[in-house]
């Protein structure tokens, strides 16, 4: 049985482990609540650019673009998006298992396979897997649009050059402080039929409509990738969040169990303290009589 004094320590532990999770909790909302500002500000220009390049390509019957481009798969590269830290519940272990599901799919078609690693977590992981990585970035928390531009123009560039045929984005959806739902995005090439649902509509264009387009799609590419980012981020914060929320009540109620262990066992003390005392009374009693 423990001792009052270990009992005791315990308790001053976990009460400190609680305040770090409590805090820890606070910050993740505080970067939760403007990752979901970042993201609000993304989408409608996302969908905008997404409208505008399905219009073009109404307009624009059997055109011919080096990121439309279908071709019998060989090759495909995933990139994989992670935190750089843990303690966020499964967030990390879900997207990894993501990409090792289809690693092995790709492996199954005779589909060689190589990789692009966004956190210090897949750099981990795969590190030491063998597979083919073709660059490793640290997540750098807070992304702006010419970091991803400039990892998509190396993505853009290897799939041009026939280095890989289809390009992935393995990455975390938010859906909610509690859902962050790991998914697997094609970024290249691009899907055409998912554009051309914005087709239709009589504009004018200027410059011409193929200008207009070739300049469009490299920038959609990085939007893409740009907003993928962004919802591995919220995701990031939101598990945090819930796992740093849990982690503070189940320290509330290992508190409590240790407390009511605490006064069981001091009042044990205390009875068995006052049981050798009337014991002692008794026994001088009877020497005395």
């Amino acid at each position: 049985m423990a001792s009052l004094r270990d009992i005791k320590r315990r308790i001053k532990s976990v009460k400190n482990t609680q305040q770090i999770t409590k805090a820890m909790k606070m910050v993740s909302a505080a970067k939760l609540r403007r990752a979901e500002e970042e993201i609000k500000a993304a989408r409608p220009y996302a969908s905008k650019m997404r409208e505008v390049i399905g219009r073009l390509l109404f307009r624009l019957e059997g055109v011919d673009h080096p990121l439309l481009q279908e071709r019998d798969v060989a090759s495909r590269e995933f990139i994989v998006i992670t935190a750089d830290r843990g303690l966020c519940g499964g967030f990390n272990s879900n997207i990894i298992k993501m990409a090792e599901s289809k690693i092995g799919q790709s492996r199954n078609e005779d589909i060689d396979v190589s990789l692009t690693l966004i956190g210090k977590k897949a750099i981990t992981y795969f590190g030491k897997r063998d597979v083919k990585i073709r660059a490793r970035y640290p997540n750098p928390g807070r992304v702006d649009y010419s970091w991803t531009a400039k990892v998509g123009e190396g993505l853009i560039d290897s799939f041009i050059g026939g280095g890989v045929d289809e390009v992935y984005l393995v990455f975390a959806e938010f859906r909610s402080v509690l859902v962050q739902q790991p998914v697997v995005k094609r970024l290249l090439p691009i899907d055409v039929e998912r554009l051309e649902e914005g087709g239709g509509g009589d504009y004018i264009f200027e410059p011409s409509e193929r200008d207009i387009l070739n300049r469009l799609l490299p920038k959609y590419v990085y939007v893409q990738f740009y907003t993928a980012f962004l919802e591995s981020i919220a995701s990031e914060h939101g598990a945090r969040m819930t796992a740093m929320d849990s982690a503070t009540n189940n320290a509330a109620e290992m508190i409590a169990n240790l407390t009511l262990y605490y006064n069981r066992a001091r009042q044990a003390a205390i009875t068995k303290e006052l049981m050798d005392i009337v014991n002692g009374v008794e026994a001088m009693r009877k020497r005395s009589a």
